[in-house]
């Protein structure tokens, strides 16, 4: 049974938590207890029926508000699939929770109020989630109880996303008309909409076909740290433990180490329990070799013949995540799969219009929650990929040096 991680995303208000919560209610995936423990809640608030969004807005200021502040993970099965929710908050100033929650997405879902139609959050989001390389899309159009399930008002706003969603980079979408409220084509078939012959929410979540999203051509295997058990019984054991970020290792392959350009072959794949024939991402293991190469954190195995090239400057993408602006000239750490250096911010080369997709050549100022492509140069060579053909080593966070504060992310170019 394979694992689908996915994200909600939306404006305020549009029912995301509704929609999760509707969503484990209905699949049969909430425990009697949290049942009970939100209908004492939702009683204790005066509202006529369970809210089913006190199942993911876990926070007090949550609760008060009726919104998501922070970023909410969630865990549910069927018999078809495991699944991994992120519910991320609508607010514009929690921009930066919604990229933490769909940095390792396979999936997301925009939700739309059907009422509102599509507004600049719905822009912001669905750009992001093409920035972060998602490749599905499924948009909720809400609320369609609110407008008497009309088939016009969702043909409507279909039209005027697919017009907006021709200027992404996302193959796969695919538009569903839900009422979470009332758990219209959320997991069960709508009576109420005859006119929709698709799939409901949780059918389409079960049969996204991710098998190829995974990069299994470029072997990549960042060291995270080094075991030495120095015992009687595992006395001369010197084995690098990470995670695949990508492609295929097996015992008897030909690596090189970087960046000491060495090269070797892998003796053993182990894991906790066993050795392993073969290992891929995002399995988690050790990998023994036939010679003694120094390697230590921050150094990466790869192919030979398919090795990433070192480079101390690149152009990236950049989320700015702070409330203090980017500091053209300015000195960050960076953090690049298990590297970390120190980074210069060379060029603010342009921001992005998060409603046209539109290049703003003339405010260089990157401030919090906005996108820009910047070029930076770090201080030792990184072995990076771009982030569209490697989503595991094409992405850096820059952290504050006084702070220690996370302040961007970034997709390298």
């Amino acid at each position: 049974m394979d694992l689908l991680r996915f994200t909600t995303a939306g404006s305020v208000d549009d029912g995301k938590s509704t929609l999760i919560g509707r969503l484990l209610y209905d699949s049969k995936s909430i425990f009697e207890d949290q049942l009970e423990a939100i209908e004492r809640v939702s009683e204790n608030k005066g509202l006529a029926q369970v809210d089913l969004a006190l199942l993911t807005d876990g926070l007090r200021a949550e609760r008060e508000q009726g919104i998501t502040i922070d970023v909410a993970y969630r865990y549910f099965a069927t018999p078809r699939r495991k699944f991994i929710i992120a519910d991320t908050p609508g607010h514009i100033q929690y921009t930066r929770n919604m990229v933490t929650g769909a940095s390792t997405a396979n999936l997301a879902i925009i939700l739309i109020d059907a009422r509102k139609g599509i507004l600049e959050q719905t822009h912001r989001h669905s750009f992001i989630a093409s920035l972060l390389h998602i490749k599905h899309l499924i948009v909720c159009v809400n609320k369609m109880d609110l407008v008497n399930f009309s088939e016009e008002v969702f043909n409507k706003i279909v039209e005027e996303y697919q017009e907006f969603a021709c200027r992404l980079d996302v193959q796969d979408i695919k538009f569903i008309p839900v009422s979470a409220l009332k758990g219209d084509n959320v997991v069960d078939k709508s009576e109420n909409m005859p006119w929709y012959q698709g799939g409901t929410l949780l059918s389409t979540l079960e049969t996204t076909y991710i098998g190829s999203d995974v990069n299994h051509i470029d072997p990549r295997f960042p060291v995270q740290y080094v075991i030495r058990p120095q015992t009687d019984e595992w006395h001369d054991y010197r084995g690098f433990a990470g995670r695949v970020a990508s492609g295929v290792f097996k015992p008897g392959d030909e690596v090189v180490a970087l960046p000491s350009g060495f090269t070797t072959r892998i003796k053993s794949i182990d894991t906790m329990k066993e050795s392993v024939k073969e290992a891929f991402s995002p399995m988690s293991v050790t990998l023994t070799l036939e010679d003694e190469i120094d390697i230590s954190r921050g150094d990466m195995i790869a192919k030979p013949n398919n090795a990433p090239k070192p480079t101390q400057d690149f152009e990236v993408m950049l989320c700015w995540f702070h409330e203090k602006p980017l500091a053209l000239g300015g000195r960050y750490y960076l953090r690049h799969t298990t590297r970390d250096c120190k980074a210069l911010i060379k060029e603010v080369r342009y921001k992005i219009d998060i409603n046209t997709l539109h290049k703003n050549e003339n405010d260089l100022v990157l401030g919090m929650n906005e996108i820009g492509r910047v070029k930076i140069r770090t201080t030792v060579p990184l072995f990076a990929d771009p982030y569209a053909t490697n989503r595991n080593t094409g992405g850096i966070i820059l952290i504050d040096q006084e702070s220690n504060n996370t302040v961007a992310a970034g997709m390298i170019l």
